[in-house]
């Protein structure tokens, strides 16, 4: 099946990128609670070393991201969307496979490489939803990937927890069966999205590089106020793994069981923000108006967490916070609506690049900041002071977002042939 023929295969298209998604995002988060023990487990028990050596996966991860993602975007460009997918499902289902046998911790990290490379596959699908959606629907579609993200984040951890209580290899073959499902699903379900007169006649290596991802946004002055948008909201963001376990165990003492109690009802006020109120929201305010006010509410939930002296005044700040996830959407809709058809994997994928860059940077700033102001030499003791970063990098999101998001700047039509918008 070459192209996504009518509503209802459009709709069946649709369908399995939200299960891909969400099925990608469970995988890895089956594996969030056992791989710092099986890293422990590893380097013989010493819990600092452990620790050290999950900064360096994470590091890792995040690089190769950087570099893979405009990869996978530039080739999805060239040969399609559904190749790119499902070699990327494929690839993953068999990584897992070779991390649940992992005998040293070399071969661990080795897995968690390769892992990187081919979970850049939500590159791909936010391209495949810009193929098969009308510019007025994306943000809706775009939603329901944000809710891919919050239920995955919210079952993965759950069964991760149970399943490695049993093996701390179990949930590595949990990963690897959904995997694996999803590729043999995709085999007979996904149509392509992105018919051959639309594909770039080469793929562009240029492109491909993640300097070349910039280029190619620089390419495209108008949408450069939403790209950094994406990265700040993105390095933003990256405070929540930072940072929350151990704020949360110095501010109010809430141990492992608790943060995961909370960070659950975190994913579930996303699902339902995603699902229920991006749509309504943006169809009633518009995409610019949508976009400022995800950003603000942001920031006002960032702003509670990081002054909540007390864990029901912190409990206050999610529901706030969780608004959030509308600009999300909004924001990726307006730049599609920006750039021709047969660039649309390549600039996703070069958007991917820069959360990934994000990725890189923000957990030194943000770790290194709560360190210092819960530690002996810092002048006022103050665990959340992570989450007031945050929150001042939203509020420099909204007034960016605010100067470019205009009718100046965003035009209501992306252009349709293979130049750059002038």
């Amino acid at each position: 099946m070459n192209t996504t023929p009518n509503p209802g295969a459009r709709k069946a298209a649709l369908a399995f990128i939200f299960v891909t998604v969400l099925i990608d995002v469970l995988a890895f988060g089956v594996i969030i609670p056992v791989l710092p023990h099986l890293v422990q487990q590893f380097v013989g028990g010493d819990i600092s070393t452990a620790a050290y050596w999950t900064g360096v996966f994470a590091f890792s991860f995040s690089l190769v991201q950087f570099f893979a993602a405009p990869i996978q975007g530039a080739l999805s460009d060239r040969f399609g969307r559904r190749p790119v997918i499902l070699l990327s499902c494929l690839g993953l289902g068999v990584d897992f496979v070779f991390m649940a046998l992992a005998p040293s911790l070399a071969w661990l990290f080795a897995g968690r490489i390769i892992s990187a490379f081919t979970s850049a596959s939500f590159t791909t699908a936010n391209a495949y939803i810009a193929d098969v959606t009308a510019p007025e629907q994306r943000a809706k579609s775009f939603g329901m990937i944000g809710a891919a993200f919050g239920l995955g984040f919210i079952v993965g951890p759950l069964i991760g927890g149970v399943l490695g209580d049993i093996d701390h290899r179990l949930p590595f073959w949990f990963a690897a069966v959904l995997a694996l499902l999803n590729f043999c699903y995709g085999l007979f379900v996904l149509p392509e999205s992105l018919p051959p007169q639309r594909r770039t006649p080469a793929f562009d290596w240029h492109h491909a590089k993640p300097m070349g991802g910039v280029k190619l946004l620089l390419e495209y002055p108008r949408i450069w106020g939403l790209v950094a948008v994406v990265f700040i909201a993105n390095f933003a963001h990256y405070v929540y793994p930072s940072t929350f376990v151990l704020f949360a165990d110095a501010a109010y003492g809430w141990k492992e069981k608790q943060a995961g109690y909370v960070l659950a009802v975190v994913g579930v006020l996303s699902v339902i923000v995603n699902v229920a109120l991006v749509g309504r929201l943006v169809k009633r305010l518009g995409e610019r108006h949508a976009l400022l006010f995800g950003l603000l509410c942001g920031a006002g939930g960032f702003m509670v967490y990081g002054l909540a002296g007390t864990g029901w005044m912190f409990m206050i700040g999610l529901p706030i916070s969780a608004l959030w996830a509308i600009a999300g959407p909004s924001t990726m809709s307006l730049i599609t609506r920006q750039v021709p058809p047969d660039t649309q994997g390549r600039i996703q994928g070069a958007l991917s690049s820069l959360v990934s860059l994000a990725g890189i940077v923000a957990p030194a700033l943000f770790a290194g900041a709560f360190g210092f102001f819960v530690g002996p030499h810092a002048p006022v003791r103050m665990p959340g002071v992570a989450f007031l970063i945050a929150s001042v990098l939203l509020l420099i999101a909204a007034f960016v977002a605010w100067r470019h998001t205009d009718a100046a700047h965003l035009p209501v039509d992306a252009p349709q042939a293979d130049e750059p918008a002038a």
